[in-house]
């Protein structure tokens, strides 16, 4: 049986989830230190001292203790609650020496394999731009796990600057439930979950907002990616997702990252998994804006193009064209204007 969310418990789910990840993020500063989580700086690193790196910890718990109060056990959730645990846990021994990639990519498609064939939660169809592609449920569930390991990668490619993933996040998982209540959708776990990982998202931003006390880690960062993937999934089923683009256009700026991040490296004839300072982010530190400025430029874009979303679900498709013209347009600029695409660009070549 699904938990119900009304306008009452809205407040109180976000508030309950926010104040545990909050107190929570204090007990992960001290465990950071005391094993020795801890980001060094170096040439990459955009922050000066120390940090310790288990915030997804407080994360992780908050949303434990959010299910535990408003969730309801099924299949499909002991698959999410199976995942992760893994996710989490790789992670956490991540954040404390760091794994090779190709280790963490294996696990990573264990969890997805958990999530797609155990807990049953795949695209039954791909409907796109009013276009539905309907393909054998075993070619389905390839890319639904494809899906749950690119997000987890995506939101973990682009943690690099305070504030960064959590406060994607937190946008995603907004405007998912703006998206729901706007069709009355609000009996659905996608919901439930939206709103624990909302508030305990926010809760460590609190933190996290530059200039960051913490950092959220591997743990916490392939946590959120791994959330978001398992929502979308979960409002294709119950159809708060309507179409493929809904997501897809939330996480335009980690998709629009990690895709270029990937191109550069093929071009530079680098490792895909090398990393380097030429991300989104880097490029607005570069045009002499502030760590804070930044991450103000990137939540402002972000929330334009949730708002696309959210137009494209109310059937308001010309306003939606125009503003993700605009976006696009913008994006573009970033590319032809700065290195993010070709290293060591000089002026006037």
């Amino acid at each position: 049986m699904n938990f119900v969310v009304n306008d009452h418990n809205i407040i109180e789910i976000l508030i309950v989830t926010y104040i545990v990840s909050f107190l929570l993020v204090f007990v992960s500063k001290k465990l950071a230190f005391h094993i020795g989580a801890i980001d060094i700086p170096n040439h990459r690193k955009v922050h000066k001292q120390p940090m310790p790196r288990l915030g997804g910890l407080a994360v992780y718990s908050a949303f434990l203790f959010g299910y535990i109060m408003y969730g309801s056990l099924t299949t499909q959730m002991l698959s999410i609650l199976i995942g992760s645990f893994i996710i989490v846990f790789l992670g956490f021994i991540d954040d404390i020496k760091p794994l090779r990639a190709k280790d963490k990519l294996l696990v990573q498609l264990i969890v997805a394999s958990i999530v797609v064939f155990y807990g049953k939660l795949y695209f039954d169809e791909l409907t796109i731009l009013g276009t539905t592609l309907i393909f054998p449920t075993i070619i389905n569930q390839l890319i639904s796990m494809f899906f749950i390991v690119g997000a987890i990668n995506a939101i973990n490619l682009i943690d690099g600057l305070d504030g960064l993933s959590s406060g994607i996040s937190s946008i995603y998982f907004a405007t998912i439930a703006i998206i729901a209540f706007i069709l009355n959708q609000k009996q659905g776990l996608d919901v439930v979950l939206c709103l624990i990982m909302l508030g305990s998202t926010l809760g460590f931003l609190t933190h996290n907002f530059p200039p960051a006390k913490t950092f959220i880690g591997d743990c916490g960062s392939t946590f959120l990616g791994f959330m978001i993937a398992v929502i979308a999934l979960l409002g294709f089923k119950v159809t708060t997702i309507t179409s493929l683009v809904i997501p897809l256009i939330i996480l335009a700026i980690p998709i629009f990252d990690t895709a270029l991040a990937i191109l550069r490296r093929v071009i530079n004839h680098k490792k895909i998994g090398e990393p380097d300072k030429q991300h989104f982010h880097h490029q607005l530190l570069k045009m002499k804006f502030s760590p804070r400025k930044s991450i103000l430029i990137i939540y402002g874009i972000n929330i334009l193009f949730s708002a696309v979303s959210i137009f494209y679900v109310l059937g308001d498709n010309q306003v939606a064209m125009v503003i993700y013209i605009i976006l696009m347009v913008l994006l573009l600029y970033v590319v032809m204007n700065t290195d993010i695409l070709f290293e060591h660009k000089k002026k006037g070549k």
